[in-house]
Order: structure tokens, then C-alpha cells, then sequence
């Protein structure tokens, strides 16, 4: 049996904590689910190319734009199903065999959120979020069929909001799965829960109601 995923990864400038990520793969690869590493690179200064062919993966190029790495990634891609994280996602021990058990649905997935440091009550809010509003985020990682990605249109090219795009589209298809994606929380650390949570919610307040991306990741990145 061929493994079926595509572990597709967005980076720039991750060497740091891309480590964390890529080894806790290693129970998919151990368990025959994962067919090839991608990662999409927005153009590095660091040595994140290095660390990635020592870890046998395949880098595409291009410029720095999650929507547009995401995009690029999954053309790449050859697997039946892609599971799409963040470079400071780690996913937590036991979560092959939710995975393995989720390929038989048709629909896609996503994992329970929690935070590397504190957080708890961001988290508790991201996951009610995600499982009645539907608005799972990108760093719970999105596994998905090839043929459901394409459907929908997959990630559109954009600076920001690209998560919340493509699970707008996806609406009635997914699946939380019964497995956790450890994130960073240090943006959140340096700037305040509370604040960085706000600034959060209204972004995504801002998309709904038609604000362009482009806008938005202008006032974001401020």
C-alpha cells in the first residue's frame, strides 16, 4: 500500500522551530502514512533549506506569502490526502492513529488546538470556534482529500486569511479530529493574550465583512 499523505509546511526563516515539527512526523512516517515531506519556502536566510534536505524533504520557491507558499505546496504534492501545518505546529503523540482512522471519511479534518505556554482560555475559545462557527485556524493544521481540495479551489494566493478562506469553502466538510497541534503562543507572549487575542478576532471581523487581505496584513504586520 502506498502511504497516502502529503505533509505540506510553509516556512521562512524557521530553522529554529522546524525541528520540533518534523519530528513528531515521524510516528506518520513510522506508521506507513506519509508518502512526502513539501515545504514552501518563502525565501529563507537562514538554514531552514539545509535542515529540510537533511530531513529528505522537497522545497519550492517563491515568494514570502502563506496563501501563495500554501498554494504552491499543494500543486507540488502527489498524495492522496495533504496535511497542511505550520512550522511551529508540533502534533502530539497517538496522533497517526486518529489520522489513520479519518481516511476513511470523505470529509476534511482538523486538530484541537492548545499552545506551548498558557493560553488555556485562547485555546478553549479557538476550539469552540472551530467546532460551531466552523473557522478552524492554520496552525491546527488541515488534513485533507486531494480530490476535496481541488474542488473547492484549494488556498487562494494571499498575503493573509488564507486558513480562514479555504475553510469558508469548506463549510459542512469538516471534522474536528481527536488529536492535539501544539502551537507557539510567543507572538501572544510578547504582545499581550489578551491584545494579540483582540487584534485576532477583529482581523477576522474585518475579512467577514469584506475587507481585502491585502489591508489587513498591512494593519497586521504593523
Amino acid at each position: 500500500m502506498v502511504a497516502p499523505i502529503s505533509v505540506i509546511i510553509p516556512t521562512l526563516n524557521s530553522q529554529a522551530k522546524l525541528p520540533h515539527c518534523l519530528a513528531a512526523l515521524v510516528e506518520g512516517l513510522d506508521a506507513g502514512l506519509i508518502t512526502e515531506l513539501i515545504i514552501s519556502d518563502g525565501g529563507s536566510a537562514d538554514e531552514t533549506s539545509v535542515l529540510v534536505d537533511a530531513w529528505g524533504g522537497k522545497i519550492v520557491y517563491g515568494p514570502a506569502s502563506r496563501g501563495g507558499q500554501l498554494l504552491r505546496g499543494c500543486q507540488t504534492a502527489k498524495g492522496l490526502w495533504y496535511l497542511v501545518l505550520h512550522s511551529d505546529t508540533v502534533l502530539k503523540p497517538g496522533w497517526s492513529k486518529v489520522v489513520a482512522r479519518h481516511l476513511a471519511q470523505e470529509d476534511a479534518g482538523y486538530f484541537k488546538l492548545r499552545y506551548d505556554q498558557g493560553g488555556r482560555w485562547v485555546a478553549r475559545w479557538a476550539n469552540l470556534r472551530s467546532r460551531f462557527f466552523g473557522l478552524p485556524y492554520g496552525d491546527q493544521g488541515l488534513l485533507i482529500r486531494r480530490d476535496l481540495y481541488n474542488n473547492v479551489g484549494g488556498y487562494s494566493d494571499q498575503p493573509l486569511m488564507e486558513d480562514v478562506a479555504i475553510v469558508l469553502k469548506l463549510r459542512g466538510r469538516l471534522i474536528p479530529l481527536d488529536a492535539f497541534a501544539v502551537t507557539s503562543g510567543s507572538k501572544y507572549r510578547q504582545r499581550g493574550w489578551f491584545r494579540q487575542g483582540a487584534r485576532n478576532l477583529w482581523t477576522l471581523f474585518r475579512y467577514l465583512t469584506g475587507k481585502s487581505p491585502e489591508d489587513l496584513a498591512r494593519f497586521y504586520h504593523r
